[in-house]
Protein backbone atom coordinates (compact mmCIF):
# COMPACT_ATOMS: atom_id res chain seq x y z
CA UNK A 1 0.00 0.00 0.00
CA UNK A 2 1.42 3.49 -0.70
CA UNK A 3 1.38 6.12 1.22
CA UNK A 4 -1.23 9.20 0.71
CA UNK A 5 -0.02 12.96 1.21
CA UNK A 6 -3.09 13.50 3.28
CA UNK A 7 -1.96 10.22 5.24
CA UNK A 8 -2.27 10.41 9.10
CA UNK A 9 -2.54 7.09 10.33
CA UNK A 10 0.77 7.43 12.86
CA UNK A 11 -0.55 10.18 14.78
CA UNK A 12 -4.06 8.71 14.76
CA UNK A 13 -2.28 5.24 16.30
CA UNK A 14 -0.69 7.49 18.86
CA UNK A 15 -3.66 8.91 19.86
CA UNK A 16 -6.05 6.08 19.94
CA UNK A 17 -8.43 5.92 22.74
CA UNK A 18 -7.55 3.11 25.69
CA UNK A 19 -10.33 0.35 24.31
CA UNK A 20 -9.05 0.78 20.75
CA UNK A 21 -5.34 0.33 21.95
CA UNK A 22 -6.92 -3.17 23.82
CA UNK A 23 -8.32 -4.12 21.15
CA UNK A 24 -4.37 -4.09 19.21
CA UNK A 25 -6.68 -1.75 16.28
CA UNK A 26 -4.09 -1.13 13.86
CA UNK A 27 -4.45 1.89 11.47
CA UNK A 28 -3.02 1.26 7.64
CA UNK A 29 -4.26 4.69 6.26
CA UNK A 30 -6.32 7.38 7.12
CA UNK A 31 -7.08 9.80 4.62
CA UNK A 32 -10.24 12.17 4.48
CA UNK A 33 -12.02 9.30 1.82
CA UNK A 34 -10.48 6.26 3.59
CA UNK A 35 -9.47 4.63 6.40
CA UNK A 36 -7.68 1.13 6.47
CA UNK A 37 -7.13 -0.90 9.72
CA UNK A 38 -6.45 -4.29 11.03
CA UNK A 39 -7.28 -6.01 14.06
CA UNK A 40 -6.09 -9.47 15.48
CA UNK A 41 -8.88 -11.92 16.17
CA UNK A 42 -7.39 -13.04 19.61
CA UNK A 43 -9.16 -15.76 21.72
CA UNK A 44 -10.35 -13.53 24.72
CA UNK A 45 -12.70 -11.89 21.61
CA UNK A 46 -14.18 -14.49 20.18
CA UNK A 47 -17.38 -16.66 21.13
CA UNK A 48 -18.22 -20.65 20.72
CA UNK A 49 -16.68 -22.42 18.60
CA UNK A 50 -13.86 -19.52 18.62
CA UNK A 51 -14.90 -17.23 15.88
CA UNK A 52 -14.88 -12.94 16.58
CA UNK A 53 -17.40 -11.92 18.80
CA UNK A 54 -20.13 -9.92 17.09
CA UNK A 55 -19.00 -7.00 19.65
CA UNK A 56 -16.00 -6.90 18.66
CA UNK A 57 -16.75 -6.66 15.04
CA UNK A 58 -18.59 -4.04 16.45
CA UNK A 59 -16.46 -2.21 18.04
CA UNK A 60 -13.51 -2.41 15.78
CA UNK A 61 -15.63 -0.57 13.04
CA UNK A 62 -17.12 2.66 15.67
CA UNK A 63 -13.53 3.03 16.02
CA UNK A 64 -12.81 3.10 12.17
CA UNK A 65 -15.99 5.39 11.94
CA UNK A 66 -14.23 7.94 14.33
CA UNK A 67 -11.23 7.80 12.81
CA UNK A 68 -12.86 8.80 9.40
CA UNK A 69 -15.34 11.70 11.13
CA UNK A 70 -11.81 12.96 13.15
CA UNK A 71 -9.73 13.14 9.92
CA UNK A 72 -12.33 15.05 8.28
CA UNK A 73 -13.38 17.82 10.99
CA UNK A 74 -12.40 21.08 11.14
CA UNK A 75 -9.93 22.60 14.56
CA UNK A 76 -11.97 22.43 17.90
CA UNK A 77 -14.76 19.85 16.95
CA UNK A 78 -15.27 16.45 18.01
CA UNK A 79 -17.50 13.30 17.11
CA UNK A 80 -19.55 10.51 18.90
CA UNK A 81 -21.67 7.49 17.78
CA UNK A 82 -25.04 8.38 16.94
CA UNK A 83 -26.53 4.85 15.27
CA UNK A 84 -24.41 1.85 14.25
CA UNK A 85 -26.06 -1.11 12.14
CA UNK A 86 -24.46 -4.23 11.53
CA UNK A 87 -24.75 -7.43 8.69
CA UNK A 88 -22.62 -9.98 9.83
CA UNK A 89 -21.57 -12.24 6.58
CA UNK A 90 -19.05 -14.79 7.83
CA UNK A 91 -16.34 -15.74 10.50
CA UNK A 92 -13.34 -14.83 11.36
CA UNK A 93 -11.05 -17.57 13.24
CA UNK A 94 -9.49 -17.01 16.72
CA UNK A 95 -5.61 -16.54 15.00
CA UNK A 96 -6.61 -14.81 11.72
CA UNK A 97 -6.89 -10.94 10.89
CA UNK A 98 -9.34 -8.86 10.20
CA UNK A 99 -8.87 -5.76 7.98
CA UNK A 100 -11.88 -3.30 7.73
CA UNK A 101 -11.72 -0.57 4.96
CA UNK A 102 -14.12 2.72 5.87
CA UNK A 103 -15.38 4.88 3.21
CA UNK A 104 -17.81 7.40 3.39
CA UNK A 105 -21.50 7.61 2.46
CA UNK A 106 -22.48 11.50 3.53
CA UNK A 107 -20.00 14.12 4.64
CA UNK A 108 -22.18 17.18 6.32
CA UNK A 109 -21.79 19.70 8.80
CA UNK A 110 -23.52 18.17 11.52
CA UNK A 111 -23.48 14.09 10.53
CA UNK A 112 -21.05 11.84 8.78
CA UNK A 113 -22.45 8.32 7.49
CA UNK A 114 -19.63 5.78 7.16
CA UNK A 115 -19.36 2.58 5.46
CA UNK A 116 -16.88 -0.38 6.93
CA UNK A 117 -16.40 -3.98 5.24
CA UNK A 118 -14.49 -5.84 7.26
CA UNK A 119 -12.92 -8.94 5.76
CA UNK A 120 -11.08 -12.13 7.10
CA UNK A 121 -7.20 -12.91 6.15
CA UNK A 122 -8.24 -14.91 3.50
CA UNK A 123 -10.58 -11.89 1.89
CA UNK A 124 -13.84 -12.82 2.61
CA UNK A 125 -16.31 -10.83 3.53
CA UNK A 126 -17.05 -10.89 7.32
CA UNK A 127 -19.53 -7.88 8.20
CA UNK A 128 -20.16 -4.70 6.13
CA UNK A 129 -21.40 -1.51 9.29
CA UNK A 130 -23.04 1.58 7.96
CA UNK A 131 -22.35 3.89 11.11
CA UNK A 132 -23.47 7.51 11.61
CA UNK A 133 -21.09 10.10 13.62
CA UNK A 134 -22.69 13.63 14.80
CA UNK A 135 -20.50 16.16 14.81
CA UNK A 136 -19.91 17.62 17.61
Amino acid sequence: MTADANDVSAMINERLPPFSKHLGIRVLLATPDRVIAEMDVKPEYCTTPPTIHGGAVMAFADTLGAVATIVNLREGQGTTTLESKTNFVSPAPAGDTVRGETTPIHRGRRTQVWQTRITNGAGKLVAVVTQTQMVL
